[in-house]
């Protein structure tokens, strides 16, 4: 979790989405050209052990309430623990299996059972268009992930194509962005109505409670309000 103020944040957020609006996108559509990659269905990238936990649009987790609700979890990493104990996360994520790789919940025999359904962020995977710092700390966009470790990179991807997956990318991340933005003025709000403050001691304190078997209390944001869920480890 960021230890920033929320104004500072939300202040933040919005400078890259607005970067996010000026980035070309041609320049991602050759970028998607140039790299060629072709899905292999080796279902990688549909493991936790490959790609961490998969984080939901509210319209992907309105989708899966409608299919199968209890392949939600709220998403790991809580963002604010307020002083009675309470955290709380920006949305939900997607439940995976109990083997070894940390399946999704929605992967048999290596396919997914809803892929007409996919959310989001599968349509889109592998490619992205948002700043992280690389290996020496230098902030820059990053537009592919997993590069040479899933998948081959023979195809030839017709400019229509390649503007497509391009347009749908920066319509991710813009989605995505105005989710955390969103979270983090009502999270403001709701504070300062119930006169609730962020204690990063018992943020502390609660998870390391929680890592040895304790119960939590997590409130998710979901569709501009909070869902409450208690939560213990298996």
């Amino acid at each position: 979790m960021s230890l920033t103020p929320i104004p500072l944040r939300i202040i933040a957020l919005t400078q890259e989405r607005n970067s996010l609006f000026e980035y070309p996108l041609e320049r991602l559509a050759g970028i998607i050209r140039d790299i060629g990659f072709r899905c292999t269905s080796c279902a990688k990238c549909c493991t936790r052990s490959f790609n961490g936990h998969v984080f939901l649009l509210d319209r992907d987790v309105r989708e899966v309430k409608e299919i199968e609700p209890e392949a939600l979890e709220p998403a790991p990493g809580p963002e604010f623990c307020d002083q009675n104990g309470v955290f709380y996360v920006s949305g939900y994520a997607l439940r995976v299996q109990d083997d070894e790789a940390g399946s999704c919940w929605f992967l048999q025999d290596g396919r997914c059972r809803i892929y007409d359904r996919r959310f989001a962020i599968c349509r889109i995977y592998p490619y992205m268009l948002h700043r992280e710092p690389d290996q020496e700390g230098v902030v820059d966009w990053r537009q592919f992930s997993g590069l040479e470790h899933h998948g081959e990179y023979d195809a030839e991807i017709p400019d229509e194509e390649s503007m497509t997956i391009a347009r749908e990318v920066k319509e991710y991340e813009n989605a995505f962005l105005m989710q955390e933005i969103r979270f983090l003025e009502y999270i403001q709000d709701y504070f300062t109505k119930n006169k609730l403050r962020h204690v990063q001691k018992i943020y502390d304190d609660r998870l390391r409670a929680f890592r040895k078997g304790a119960e939590i209390t997590v409130k998710v944001f979901f569709d501009d309000s909070l869902e409450e869920h208690r939560l213990r480890l298996p």
